[in-house]
Parts: structure tokens; sequence; C-alpha cells
């Protein structure tokens, strides 16, 4: 997948599409007014911006994704890894787990997934 770099207020613009796509660009103009208190051309400015760097696409009034957010947040994150962690997930578990506590909930979760992983992956 393609990596994409949108700032702090692209993303969280984008976050808004992603909640309500398909909508109609005028109804997105006004969320924005509301959560973001953006004027209607700011928010048709970011969308042209998006839509160039392709993930959205405005459809005759109607905005829709072509990169969905799982799709975004998980290039997001492996990019994150790789430039922080050397491209190694143990040392940024290692890290996040230094710093944070897990609840036994999540530590039954992320081993579910671990063991979805190795399911999937016949490890």
């Amino acid at each position: 997948m393609k990596s994409f770099e949108l700032g702090e207020l692209q993303e969280r613009f984008a976050d808004i599409v992603w909640e309500h796509e398909p909508i109609a660009s005028g109804e997105l103009a006004k969320i924005c007014e509301r959560e973001l208190n953006w004027k209607r051309p700011t928010t048709y400015t970011v969308l042209r911006k998006l839509c160039e760097k392709g993930v959205f696409a405005n459809r005759d009034g109607i905005v829709v994704s072509l990169v969905s957010r799982g799709e975004f947040y998980s290039a997001k994150s492996k990019r994150i890894i790789e430039e922080s962690y050397r491209g190694s997930l143990p040392e940024f578990i290692a890290a996040f787990t230094d710093q944070n506590s897990l609840s036994a909930q999540d530590i039954d979760e992320i081993q579910e997934l671990i063991n979805k992983y190795k399911r999937d992956n016949n490890i």
C-alpha cells in the first residue's frame, strides 16, 4: 500500500470523512465547521488536497474514501515502527509496555492476535 503522510488537521479531517462516508461535500463542510471551526473554503481545500493524494474521491459531490481508515493507520503504524524502532515490532512493544501498563484483557487480546496470525500463516 502506498504511504500517505497527513498533517494533524488533515488526519482529523480524514477521520471525519471515514466516520460519515459516503457523505455529501456540503454536509461535510457543515460538520467541519462545527467540529473543526473551519469555513467552507477550508474544507474544500483540504478535501481537494486529499483527493489529489489519492486518499478520497469527490464524485458528483459525494465524498468516499479510496483508502480505508484501517489501511491508513496500519501504514502509519508500520512507518512509526520502521522509523523509530528500526523496524522491530518486539522493540516497539518493549518500549510501549515499559511506559504503559497492560490489563489482563489487553494481554489476552494480544495473545489471541498472535495465535490467529500463527493459524492463518501456518506457523
